[in-house]
């Protein structure tokens, strides 16, 4: 076995943005590819996103590096705010903690640790809306936009509600778990339940085996998801984006309506939109090679423009 095989990624490495601690790492495999970073979803870390999707990004020849937003996995946590749950957050009017102008620069702050001068950008959930605004805010560093099961990066309190099933993200609100590893395991496996699409068998055992993988606080942390859901935006319209953007939707999202990805590709000039059969807000292992693909080939459509 060799030593990539057996240690797939880098040890965990810190990249700075003030007082923040940005957790962050590589795979160690396809290094001499197109930098690709990878951002996570709310309240979830950066082991989130399939391995098995990474090695395929990395065949395809990109250089992949992933890491956890402000409030979550091993990047600092702030202080505890006002807000207390995801739901509530949505209503105020500003954010108590942040900006989402900050979350858009620890992105930079990442690919400024890894030495990289520009990067493709595959953003999921809240990490979508995120890869939007640092397009928006730093589009010299962006080479491609994929974003995933996101809503538009330019919408803010009440304006969001109409793209999120909010009976889903109640849901969420009322799990509870002890704050123990066990807790946390069977958090992810309920969120899971909660994300997958109804089309298909949902594999209890491989959620698991997942969580188990992945185990983190972060899925039931409500002050920290509030914090980071109210991270209010001040900057331009995403109708601004002049990089190559790809919109990517589970046809079946429980969480976030496909009509988000419909407003996102309409306002993007260029963009394209595609729909994932029988996927949730999830990143199954059946439409691995379709995300692949369509990434490649975004890719390669920026080198020739």
């Amino acid at each position: 076995m060799s030593e990539s095989t057996a240690h797939p990624w880098t040890p965990v490495r810190f990249a700075e943005n003030g007082p923040v601690k940005l957790a962050y790492d590589r795979l160690t495999e396809g290094t001499g590819g197109e930098p690709l970073l990878l951002m996570t979803g709310l309240g979830v870390n950066r082991l989130w996103i399939p391995d098995g999707l990474c090695h395929l990004l990395a065949d395809a020849g990109f250089a992949v590096a992933r890491y956890d937003q402000r409030d979550g996995g091993e990047s600092t946590h702030l202080p505890p705010a006002a807000t207390r749950n995801p739901v509530s957050a949505l209503f105020r009017k500003r954010g108590e903690a942040y900006t989402a102008e900050d979350m858009a620069d620890d992105a930079i702050a990442v690919m400024d640790a890894l030495g990289w001068e520009s990067a493709h950008l595959l953003g999921v959930s809240l990490g979508g809306a995120i890869a939007q605004r640092v397009a928006l805010r730093h589009p010299d560093r962006v080479r491609t936009v994929t974003t995933m099961s996101a809503v538009p990066g330019d919408v803010a309190g009440l304006r969001t509600m109409r793209f999120i099933r909010m009976g889903t993200l109640a849901k969420f609100a009322k799990l509870k778990f002890p704050a123990t590893r066990e807790g946390a395991i069977a958090a992810s496996v309920e969120v899971s339940r909660l994300l997958a699409s109804p089309a298909r068998p949902f594999d209890e055992h491989a959620a698991r085996e997942a969580a188990e993988r992945t185990a983190d606080a972060g899925v039931h942390d409500q002050q920290a998801q509030s914090r980071q859901i109210g991270a209010q935006w001040h900057g331009g319209p995403i109708s601004r984006i002049q990089r190559p953007t790809l919109v990517l939707h589970g046809a079946d999202d429980p969480l976030i309506k496909p009509a988000a990805a419909t407003a996102i590709a309409s306002r993007i000039p260029n963009a394209r939109k595609l729909l994932l059969l029988e996927v949730g807000h999830e990143l199954p292992e059946p439409v691995w090679h379709t995300i692949v693909g369509e990434i490649r080939a975004l890719a390669d459509l920026a080198a020739r423009s």
